[in-house]
């Protein structure tokens, strides 16, 4: 039997009932669904009202990786997915493109109109620091492996990682960052995750260590990191995500030289629209089998 799911909201992308159907499922009345396809992608804010409306629907599929604008209404009563490792190779391969421009010097090199003297940092044989376990963190792995990284990953539940030399806990940190030469924040924003890199984890790090976040701007305290850039505590930051966001105009951190900053995208709905396609397609085949699904979100940790 066909899985009766609804999409919303209504101006959803007719790829994802495409997906819905090539999963098995039968696109049917939100009222009526025993599942649910969110993908609102720009209006969070309008998923409860949709969410109340769809009383059977016993499980929801979300868009995003990380879902803190939904963790409020997570019912117990449902079984909830979202994209967890969708977008991991794409923002993996912009985490380390920022990183390499960074210590390269690139930044600099653009706004060149004179030939400047010889600089720049090799990440080969380097140590690297990732803040995550999740699918972000595996796939930087495998991308820094043929670099020959010595990589120390900071994860809320430590275990071995293929390509990581050492797993630790959060208590690990603060021994994490001295010696890195990068510093990659790839983590689930929680409540204790927020403001991890701060005045204290930004003195640890070297002077010519930079800092790439590509997960949540709130993970770093914003005007800690300005001082840091101004006064070359570090050698410099790329930030695909920044705290506020949008960064507005005239913000410090348009001014420092030594900062990057990309438009939160490390991943495009273009990129990702054939892996979350994929996604909702296998998961919506998995449902009507009775099989587990991909994704699943633990209600305790809030991702």
């Amino acid at each position: 039997m066909a899985v009766r799911c609804a999409l919303a909201p209504d101006d959803a992308p007719t790829w994802a009932a495409d997906a819905i159907r090539d999963g098995g499922g039968e696109l049917v009345d939100i009222a009526e669904a025993e599942a649910l396809v969110w993908m609102g992608a720009a209006a969070p804010e309008r998923f409860g009202e949709h969410l109340g409306r769809a009383t059977k629907a016993r499980w929801v599929q979300l868009p995003f990786a990380g879902i803190e604008p939904y963790v409020d209404l997570l019912e117990r009563e449902r079984v909830w997915t979202c994209g967890k490792g969708v977008y991991a190779e794409p923002v993996a391969e912009h985490a380390l493109t920022l990183a390499l421009a960074g210590l390269r010097d690139l930044p600099a090199r653009m706004r060149a109109t004179a030939w400047g003297a010889q600089s720049g940092i090799s990440l080969y044989d380097r140590p690297v620091t990732i803040l995550g376990g999740g699918g972000i963190t595996e796939c930087l792995l495998d991308l820094l492996t043929p670099m020959r990284c010595d990589v120390t990953v900071v994860r809320r539940r430590p275990a071995p990682m293929p390509g990581a030399a050492r797993v630790v806990g959060p208590d690990g940190l603060h021994d994490a960052l001295p010696r890195a030469q990068v510093v990659f924040v790839a983590l689930a924003l929680t409540p204790e995750t927020e403001g991890v890199i701060s005045a204290p984890e930004l003195r640890l790090m070297e002077s010519d260590a930079w800092l790439v976040n590509v997960a949540r701007g709130r993970h770093v305290v914003t005007g800690d990191l300005v001082t840091a850039l101004r006064e070359r505590w570090i050698g410099g930051a790329a930030l695909d995500v920044t705290d506020p966001e949008p960064l507005p105009r005239g913000h410090p951190l348009w001014g420092v030289g030594n900062c990057i900053i990309t438009p939160h995208t490390a991943n495009t709905f273009e990129m990702a629209r054939p892996m979350l396609s994929a996604r909702i397609r296998e998961n919506v085949r998995r449902w009507g089998a009775g099989e587990p699904l991909i994704g699943l979100v633990d209600l305790e940790l809030g991702y």
